[in-house]
């Protein structure tokens, strides 16, 4: 174990878990990684081992029988997972967010159905936001819920269609924002986030929802990524999140900053493996008489990649510290994610070139961290719009008068 990506002031809980998944990391996901990434089949092992160590609940609260540890808790065991392979991560991510926002904004009778029940892995949560004309104007969505009938226990008829679910297939509770009419002048206080259970699987998942399939991607694969489409599905409005309509933009936006979070510190996990990789087969492979680490260019190259695996970690640990206190994090989470993704591809790309032509093939680890690393800086906002919500968020910290 080398010396990047240490954390100052964990807890003997939080060693001890980081201790146990990065055991399984190494001995579990490692060794089959590439081989299952290749034939883009579902870890179905490697889920129910972390199942077994409880990853599923870990910041679920205790009174619901999770482990009640803290998002920096999360954050480092994602960036364990993601060194191993960052498609496994992608399959706790949106069911660890689905688990905040009902920690956060669910009713006690929500909180009580289903958090139990995602502790165990039983019920598994999926995040769905974006459309497929959409990419990050939220404010842009066309997935409309119609109210049924008048009165507080009148229900909803979703019809719309969404994009990019991670975990579209194998979830069987989605997180769904769509259009609701609240006479509301913003069009941010006329969004609901719906609860929706489906069945696992594809095709006609629940009465008036279809997941058509997979979407065939460059990387992150092993994991599902689905469209939704719903036509004139029926829900109670005790499905809404937090009972209450006009709210949903606002709980989605809490659910992607610690999403943020999340994909920092996937792309710091992915960062420290190709690093990893770089300063072994440096000193493993030999030009013109010594090992090619001897030579300055390589040498220099390998310092510049460990100094940006440090930044990057600690910006993410500093983002996953501020949100734990109960503060807003939406700089530092942006900060973090852009920083981190940035850097992920720059030392990707640093120890694909370390490797020469042997980073071309695909028997090469490093050929499927450079087709991983691409999907970071996409992934919960690109950094152009980690950039906007900085700069806006600064300015109002900043103004003048």
């Amino acid at each position: 174990m080398g010396r990047l990506c240490e954390t100052d002031g964990l807890t003997e809980d939080q060693s001890e878990i980081l201790k146990a998944v990065r055991t399984f990391v190494n001995e579990k996901i490692l060794p089959v990684a590439t081989e299952l990434e290749h034939a883009d089949e579902y870890p179905q092992e490697i889920v129910d081992g972390l199942k077994e160590l409880g990853i599923f609940g870990l910041t679920i609260p205790e009174e619901y029988d999770g482990l009640g540890e803290s998002l920096l808790t999360y954050a480092l065991c994602v960036e364990e997972i993601a060194r191993g392979w960052m498609s496994v991560s992608g399959v706790i991510n949106t069911h660890f967010i689905v688990a905040y926002m009902l920690m956060r904004h669910g009713t006690e009778e929500q909180k009580r159905k289903y958090l139990p029940r995602m502790a165990t892995g039983e019920v598994r949560g999926a995040f769905s936001m974006s459309e497929p004309g959409l990419g990050s104007d939220v404010s842009a969505i066309k997935t409309k819920a119609t109210r049924l009938g008048e009165g507080p226990e009148a229900g909803y008829s979703i019809t719309g269609q969404k994009m990019w679910l991670t975990n579209g297939g194998t979830s069987n509770l989605v997180a769904v924002l769509v259009k609701t009419d609240e006479g509301a002048e913003s069009v941010y206080r006329n969004m609901t986030t719906f609860l929706v259970e489906k069945e696992p699987g594809f095709g006609e998942t629940a009465p008036g929802l279809t997941i058509p399939g997979k979407i065939d991607k460059m990387g992150y694969k092993g994991v599902d990524t689905t469209e939704a489409v719903f036509d004139g599905l029926e829900i109670s409005g005790g499905q809404i999140l937090g009972g209450e309509p006009g709210k949903g933009f606002y709980q989605m936006m809490d659910g992607v900053e610690v999403g943020r979070v999340n994909v920092a510190a996937r792309a710091c996990g992915i960062a420290n493996r190709a690093f990893e990789l770089a300063v072994a087969y440096a000193q493993q492979r030999e030009t013109f008489g010594k090992p090619i680490v001897e030579h300055q260019a390589i040498l220099f190259r390998i310092a510049e990649m460990a100094t940006k695996v440090e930044t990057a970690h600690a910006m993410m640990v500093r983002a996953a510290r501020k949100k734990d206190s109960g503060e807003r994090n939406d700089v530092e989470a942006g900060m973090a994610k852009m920083l981190a993704s940035e850097y992920c591809n720059e030392v990707v790309q640093d120890s694909f070139r370390i490797h020469g032509g042997y980073g071309y093939s695909k028997e090469y680890e490093i050929e499927r961290l450079y087709r991983e690393a691409a999907f970071m800086l996409i992934g919960e906002g690109t950094s152009d719009i980690q950039k906007m919500i900085i700069g806006r968020s600064l300015l109002k910290d900043y103004q003048l008068g």
